[in-house]
């Protein structure tokens, strides 16, 4: 599947899931492309500057209509309505990383057979 492939089939369950929505007449892009274009860079990841290269330089030809980069992110933020619909549900394992609160202190691990998480080498390991 190419990018563009997965682009349009992307934006074709945004816009089956949301349906007919009124678009401003001065509007250049419709409520579900926003929408597209935010789980798109949900799902890419990186910055924004890096996104918004990446969306220019590879795929103009899906957008010509595409506004500024910091309209663009405006935009995003003023229509979240679509993007609950399409989020998992939180769960015990991923909503734990590693990086916030330390669920187990290196010095311990192994301590236990039940314990859920690996730690790797640090505070004198």
């Amino acid at each position: 599947m190419t990018t563009v492939d997965f682009i349009t089939a992307l934006f074709y369950e945004v816009d089956a899931q949301r349906g007919a929505i009124p678009t401003p007449p001065e509007a250049h892009l419709w409520p579900s492309e926003v929408v597209t274009l935010g789980l798109l860079h949900a799902l890419k990841g990186g910055g924004n500057r890096a996104f918004y290269r990446w969306l220019t330089r590879d795929e103009w030809a899906l957008l010509p209509q595409l506004p500024e980069r910091t309209r663009l992110f405006r935009l995003c933020t003023t229509q979240p309505w679509g993007t609950p619909a399409f989020l998992a549900a939180p769960t015990g394992l991923g909503v734990m990383d590693t990086y916030g609160i330390e669920l187990l202190h290196p010095m311990r691990e192994g301590r236990r057979p039940q314990q859920m998480g690996r730690k790797g080498l640090a505070n004198h390991r």
